[in-house]
């Protein structure tokens, strides 16, 4: 389940909202004419990528692959994967269309079931996925295995919120804190932010503020290895 960047996610049973976590539904989502998203890179993405130096990247879940083109236009090598084939083939054409189809790649993967396979990248990035049912705890330890020695990684979702207050109970229970997530890091990386940080949105033609629960570490280079 991945809810929409203005904040606004229409109210669903808990059958319905188990369903926007499947392919099928993204699938019919972005087979529409209209943009499903902004286009925009999401702005925690922007505070941390922007003092890296670029390399290679990887971004779980991107969708119409707004992320992938910033990160492409700002020097990074990318790999923009989801579990949608309707999507990353929007997410193609909007590459293309901004003139770095030469610098990113796609995967088709579950974030899920997603196994790195032997692949590091020096930037692991995923935003507003939201497994049900604190899923988002393997996800996290399944994106940190992809990440290579002095790489980051960073996780960004909505933080339990009163703005989503009309949403299921499932939904609710696919909101999480940063901390929550710390159990999925293995030992050698170093946190360097965990934390709920504010954002102002527009829903339905009002300003909001909610949170963005983000967590932002590095992975540690082994002693005798040149970073």
């Amino acid at each position: 389940m991945k809810v929409n960047e203005s904040g606004h996610a229409h109210q669903h049973t808990d059958e319905q909202s188990a369903g926007m976590f499947e392919p099928p539904s993204w699938d019919e989502r972005y087979s529409g004419p209209e943009k499903v998203w902004s286009g925009n890179p999401n702005p925690q993405l922007v505070a941390a990528a922007s003092g890296l130096a670029p390399g290679t990247a990887l971004d779980v879940g991107c969708g119409e692959g707004g992320d992938v083109i910033w990160l492409a236009r700002q020097g990074w090598t990318v790999t923009g994967a989801d579990f949608s084939a309707n999507g990353l083939a929007r997410a193609a054409r909007h590459a293309e269309q901004a003139g770095v189809a030469g610098r990113v790649d796609w995967w088709q993967v579950d974030a899920r079931t997603f196994a790195a396979g032997g692949r590091s990248f020096d930037l692991v990035t995923s935003h507003y996925l939201h497994p049900p049912e604190g899923g988002m705890v393997e996800v996290t330890r399944r994106l940190a295995e992809a990440v290579a020695p002095g790489g980051h990684l960073l996780v960004v979702g909505h933080a339990p919120s009163e703005v989503f207050a009309h949403g299921s109970t499932s939904k609710h229970r696919a909101m999480f804190a940063a901390k929550e997530l710390l159990p999925a890091l293995p030992d050698d990386f170093e946190v360097l932010v965990v934390e709920q940080r504010p954002r102002t949105v527009i829903r339905d033609g009002v300003t909001i503020d909610v949170h963005d629960s983000t967590l932002f570490a590095r992975r540690r280079t082994p002693a005798g290895q040149k970073s």
